[in-house]
């Protein structure tokens, strides 16, 4: 355990498996694989639904029915019923290379040629396959499909170009199809019967009937490349799409035999997976790229057009920083994109326009990555200028000018910030003043000059005249950076030369020699320490006001890559090529933790409140958090789960925050006694004292108990429900001459002796409690553990919770002392109030507890009233009620005291009595 532990990642969207579509109800949902673990998105908006857990290897093939999920990964495939999984399949001895529905079966394919067949009916009870073929030695199985209305038959596509027709169900091999002379890597069912599409590896698609063993037509793609996806329409259109390893998807007309359209930037990568939806004009598409994106056909001339997307970086991201208090980063990566992640909402995240690049390409016939702006290799923002104009500045690869942005809009902005034009040399850093008016930046040829962010005007040039020419230094600007204050401004060359400048005047103040070169600089603009990265690995601190060395760290062994200061200035985090990311105490001048990961940070950026760290890593397209157990331990010194120097290997961050870590990361095959919903991190069992823990529950969902009367009361109906002009043709009527309908009253025999027998049940007690309420209630009163019962409590709407309580009300309450305490009715009330007194005692689920006691009270209080025993208790609860609160208030006074002590700058003392 360190300071930081694995939360999730964010900004993966899909990887080079196909996705799997599924129906459930009304609604249509997109299982997509992200590398261990995959995603299922609604199909309406592209939501993300569900996140699963991780698994011990990436997922090679998908394949969804209804509430299940099937994901093969290695030699086995796991079994998911929604996020939980049920059940693990182990039979392959190779890798499993594809999965198929088939009815209630599932078919899995592996490389070496072995086909099971496996139910899922009883799921449970079926660890084991129900059948297995084996494939002929000489035959490679590459693709797997099943032709419609062909019972019990799949069609099986090859390395060699040859397919086969196989029967499930004799185990039998039908027919082999003589096939071409290129290997098959996909085949799709078509709409009318017998006939298949075959895509090869040499970007020919053959339309064939395999009843017949005829070709109906040829087509070919103009791109080089293999075909990598089929789909055919279903809407009533003659339409068969394929997708490429160009990521160009092409549209061909069945009827006219030819070519219809092309969407050429369709995808950066190759397109894995292409799915016509049932009777819409709609096709979806992913790509290797990190994408998925919806196409509809509804233009005039039958093009497709872009419906809606979810994408992420396609190339590995090189910096990133938190923006908006944390809730965003801002992200640039190799593929050209400049990109803005939300950490709370993953629909809010969005890449930043270039102002038309689509059609730009589209009208000048080139690729949009032409069009774009090189990769970014540098950036800064500043959020105090969002509203007025652009408030951020980005540095690109080998490129002399830089580009500002305005956030507000998501958009490229209107001026090109161009530094020294008669010289130009690439723009390599840049800076924004702390009022977000101004821009600095550093070039490649040693220039720093300043820039208007507002106008774009070019506001004046550094230059240092004892420099053997007119330039600031006398290599390359490795950073730049801005005070507080506007009053400072600090550079850093190549050479290892700091400088401290008069912002506004432009003059040269003082310099200092660090003694090496410099390649990376990091200045915390509070405390004035800059940080600097040396070429022998060296990590110094200095301050610029005093212009001397205060700190020096030493311990990575490889290339650093990224710093980082925390935002109170006492922490400063170093990541390396060497796999390791070091915090080092800057009050203490020692290293407190280090963490080593399987691939190498190249950027990293703490929140502003210190409780997320976010990393980029080599040849990975996400971006991935950490949280600090700074903000969530109970223990307040950091020492107590810090390592100190000792370096302890942690395994990356995975797509789902709630998955076992230790499980899925250790190689082995997951069984039912291993669950893989378990939750990340390890859970606190003990409380902190005097402290009070709160449900984690919706605010409305236990702020709806409080004013449920007038929720009902605005839920009313207006009117009441109109009688129905017609009648569904199955009820009987009587006919009659009015014309209006009127229906038989049912005829119900209702014998005498079942109603003897309904009264006598209601007179009976019963042992076994009416309901799962009164069940769970019981039996956790005996076992002093109300865990289970508080967490049903918790799933049930304020409605139910509402109902259940109504449900123990005593109607025909007489008030016969005596047999107070020997009433079964007044059981399960006294049950409740044991309930609430433990758990107000444990001072769990706060403040769902105070909700759910005033319903019960609310409901049962005039009860209460009348029976002494429970007065005793109520008075009970009563005192715990108030202890609790008197802590809570206690603890809330003496931090407000603690807080407002702080900023007087004094201790705060109690008046004196005496005055």
């Amino acid at each position: 355990m360190g300071i930081f532990e694995p939360y999730r990642a964010i900004g993966c969207i899909s990887t080079g498996v196909p996705f799997s579509v599924q129906r459930l109800n009304t609604e249509t949902f997109v299982t997509v694989s992200v590398g261990k673990a995959f995603q299922i998105f609604n199909y309406a908006k592209l939501t993300l639904v569900l996140v699963s857990p991780q698994l011990p290897k990436k997922i090679t093939s998908l394949a969804s029915y209804r509430d299940f999920t099937f994901a093969s990964y290695g030699n086995h495939i796991a079994v998911f019923k929604r996020a939980h999984q049920v059940a693990t399949w182990s039979s392959h001895t190779a890798k499993v290379k594809s999965l198929l529905l088939f009815g209630e079966h599932i078919l899995s394919l592996d490389a070496q040629g072995n086909i099971f067949l496996w139910a899922f009916k009883d799921i449970k009870d079926n660890l084991v396959p129900v059948g297995h073929i084996v494939l002929d030695q000489n035959f490679t199985p590459t693709c797997i499909m099943h032709p419609d209305t062909y019972l019990n038959k799949v069609l099986i596509g090859s390395e060699q170009g040859t397919m086969q027709l196989w029967n499930i169900s004799t185990k039998k091999k039908i027919f082999e199809f003589k096939g071409w002379d290129s290997p098959i890597s996909c085949i799709v069912s078509s709409p009318a019967l017998d006939v298949v599409a075959v895509g090869c590896t040499d970007g020919k698609i053959h339309v064939h009937n395999i009843r017949y063993d005829e070709e109906l037509v040829t087509f070919t793609h103009s791109t080089r490349g293999s075909v990598t996806a089929l789909s055919f329409s279903t809407d009533g259109q003659p339409l068969l799409a394929s997708g490429g390893s160009s990521g160009v998807i092409s549209i061909w007309n069945l009827e006219k035999k030819r070519l219809h359209s092309v969407v050429r930037e369709a995808h950066d990568g190759v397109i894995t997976s292409l799915h016509f939806f049932a009777n819409e004009p709609v096709l979806m598409s992913s790509s290797a790229d990190n994408s998925i994106k919806m196409w509809i056909f509804d233009t005039s001339d039958g093009d497709p057009r872009l419906l809606r997307f979810r994408s992420g970086h396609s190339a590995p991201p090189l910096c990133i920083k938190f923006y908006a208090n944390g809730r965003h980063i801002l992200s640039a990566g190799q593929d050209r994109a400049f990109r803005l992640f939300s950490v709370v909402q993953d629909q809010q995240s969005r890449e930043l326009s270039q102002r038309h690049v689509s059609k730009r390409a589209k009208k000048l016939r080139v690729k949009e990555e032409e069009i774009k702006l090189k990769p970014v290799i540098a950036f800064d923002c500043a959020e105090i200028r969002e509203r007025d104009w652009c408030n951020v500045v980005t540095c690109h690869t080998d490129t002399a000018q830089a580009y500002v942005w305005r956030l507000q809009n998501f958009v490229l902005g209107e001026h090109i910030l161009t530094p020294c034009p008669e010289n130009p040399t690439p723009v390599k850093t840049c800076a924004i003043s702390a009022c977000g008016n101004f821009a600095i930046l550093g070039t490649a040829g040693g220039w720093i000059e300043k820039f208007n962010l507002q106008s774009g005007i070019h506001r004046g040039a550094y230059i240092d005249m004892s420099e053997s020419r007119s330039c600031a230094h006398d290599s390359e600007v490795v950073g730049v950076a801005c005070d507080a204050t506007n009053t400072l401004m600090i550079s850093v060359g190549y050479q290892g030369d700091i400088k401290v400048w008069d912002f506004k005047e432009r003059s040269l103040k003082s310099k200092l020699d660090v003694g090496c070169s410099v390649v990376k600089i990091v200045y915390h603009r509070y405390n004035g320490l800059l940080a600097t990265v040396a070429d022998d690995l060296t990590i110094r601190l200095f301050d610029v006001v005093a212009l001397r060395l205060v700190r020096k760290f030493e311990g990575h062994t490889d290339r650093i890559t990224d710093l980082c200061f925390s935002e109170d200035g006492k922490w400063l985090l170093s990541s390396s090529m060497d796999g390791s990311l070091r915090i080092w105490d800057v009050i203490l001048a020692r290293q407190i933790d280090a963490i080593q990961v399987d691939v190498p940070i190249t950027a990293l950026s703490l929140s502003p409140n210190m409780d997320i760290l976010a990393t980029t890593h080599v040849d990975q397209n996400g971006v991935y958090l950490w949280v600090s157990q700074a903000m969530f331990s109970s223990s307040p010194n950091v020492d107590s789960y810090a390592s100190g120097k000792e370096v302890v290997s942690v395994k990356l961050p995975s797509i789902s925050s709630t998955g076992d870590t230790q499980v899925a990361h250790s190689g082995e095959p997951v069984n039912d006694s291993q669950p893989k919903d378990a939750p990340a991190f390890p859970t606190q069992d003990k409380q902190i004292p005097d402290l009070v823990t709160l449900s984690l529950l919706p605010k409305s969902q236990w702020q709806s108990l409080i004013n449920l009367d007038i929720i009902k009361v605005r839920n009313k109906p207006i009117e009441p429900p109109k009688k129905p002009e017609k009648a569904p043709f199955f009820l009987p009527s009587v006919p009659l001459l009015s014309g209006e309908i009127l229906f038989e009253p049912g005829k119900v025999s209702v014998e005498k002796d079942g109603i003897d027998n309904a009264k006598q049940m209601n007179k009976i007690k019963l042992d076994t409690p009416s309901s799962r309420f009164l069940y769970l209630l019981q039996s956790t009163k005996e076992s002093d553990n109300f865990a289970a019962f508080t967490d049903y409590i918790k799933g049930l709407s304020p409605s139910t919770l509402d109902m259940e309580f109504r449900m123990l009300q005593i109607l025909d309450d007489d008030n016969d002392e005596q047999e107070d305490e020997k009433r079964p009715e007044l059981v399960p009330i006294e049950q409740l109030m044991d309930y609430f007194i433990f758990e107000l005692s444990s001072r769990n689920n706060f403040e769902f507890l105070q909700a759910v006691i005033r319903l019960f009270l609310k409901i049962h209080g005039e009860t209460i009233r009348q029976h002494k025993h429970l007065q005793e208790k109520a008075r009970k609860l009563l005192d715990i009620q108030c202890m609790v609160w008197q802590r809570v208030d206690k603890l809330f006074q003496s931090t407000r005291g603690h807080v407002s002590s702080r900023i007087n700058g004094s201790p705060m003392v109690e008046p004196c009595p005496c005055g």
